[in-house]
């Protein structure tokens, strides 16, 4: 399955930027805030949370930050004014990281202030290795004035477990995804059960340890694996969220749903939706798979 999920990744990039769109459509919610709008506002009328992003990263100069900085505060504008159930998701290095760390702080702690002037909430994306401390550096400063602030950490690395340990004093609120980077595996865990088995270590702490987390995976082994273990603690159903992409394993979201968890949608949008596909596409195979058989309709 891995080789015909590259060789379709292959053939994405091959074909011209329309039909990649046709592709990806799926995927992203639009190339507008309107757009992203609507599509929250369906999934809250089903109950359905979202996180909204726009999309775009690793900015070339300040101004590229400051209008990535402004995008956002529209964002947070938008899901006061329309009443959505709904927060945002922000990357560093779109907001200056790469450029000045000082810089990105502040462009950070607006967003961060403003959220919490409507009473909402920032997550800020884990993104490759390199940026790793920089990002716990820069929430873990912004925790000290702001509660409304969480993490994205990724089972696949090595170091996860111990960051959550060390930071569990100021970070109470986390995303746990799988990761989808291309590490090297000096610090990264490469074998599929070795990733499933650390995203059970810690996700198995931050439960035990009354860590508000979103457990964001598509993996059916770890969603029943969550279930037992939420099942078998006792945790309440607030005290936790399932996470999942705009467009991917909606069966599973469903059931999430009516299960009565509450389940969380990574919702992009924007003009960089073609960037962000093929780096999706290149990062994480398998989602060649989910889009050829949403293309041709396929069934497992």
């Amino acid at each position: 399955m891995s080789f015909f999920n590259d060789l379709i990744v292959m053939a994405v990039q091959a074909m011209p930027k329309s039909v990649v769109g046709f592709f990806s459509k799926k995927y992203i919610a639009g190339e507008t805030l309107a757009d992203a709008v609507q599509v929250v506002k369906n999934f809250n009328k089903r109950g359905i949370l979202a996180t909204m992003d726009v999309l775009g990263e690793s900015v070339k100069n300040k101004q590229e930050a400051l209008d990535a900085k402004c995008k956002g505060l529209e964002v947070l504008n938008a899901i006061y004014e329309n009443k959505l159930n709904a927060n945002l998701s922000v990357k560093l290095t779109q907001l200056g990281l790469l450029l000045d760390e000082e810089f990105c702080y502040q462009n950070v702690e607006e967003l961060v202030s403003r959220a919490k002037e409507i009473n909402n909430f920032v997550r800020v994306d884990m993104e490759d290795a390199p940026t790793t401390d920089a990002t716990f550096k820069i929430v873990k400063r912004l925790r000290q004035n702001y509660s409304n602030i969480g993490i994205v950490v990724q089972a696949y690395l090595k170091r996860t477990y111990d960051d959550i340990i060390v930071n569990s004093a100021v970070i109470n609120n986390y995303r746990l995804c799988k990761g989808i980077y291309n590490e090297s595996p000096t610090i990264a865990y490469k074998d599929k059960q070795q990733i499933r088995d650390n995203y059970i270590k810690v996700l198995d702490y931050m439960l035990k340890n009354g860590i508000y987390v979103g457990i964001a995976t598509h993996d059916e082994y770890l969603i029943k694996k969550a279930y037992q273990m939420i099942k078998d603690l006792g945790i309440s159903k607030d005290k936790i969220e399932f996470q999942m992409l705009l467009g991917v394993r909606e069966d599973l979201r469903n059931k999430i749903n009516n299960d009565g968890y509450k389940i969380r949608i990574y919702t992009p949008f924007g003009k960089d939706w073609y960037p962000y596909s093929i780096r999706r596409l290149k990062e994480n195979p398998q989602m060649a798979g989910h889009i050829f058989r949403a293309l041709f309709r396929f069934k497992k």
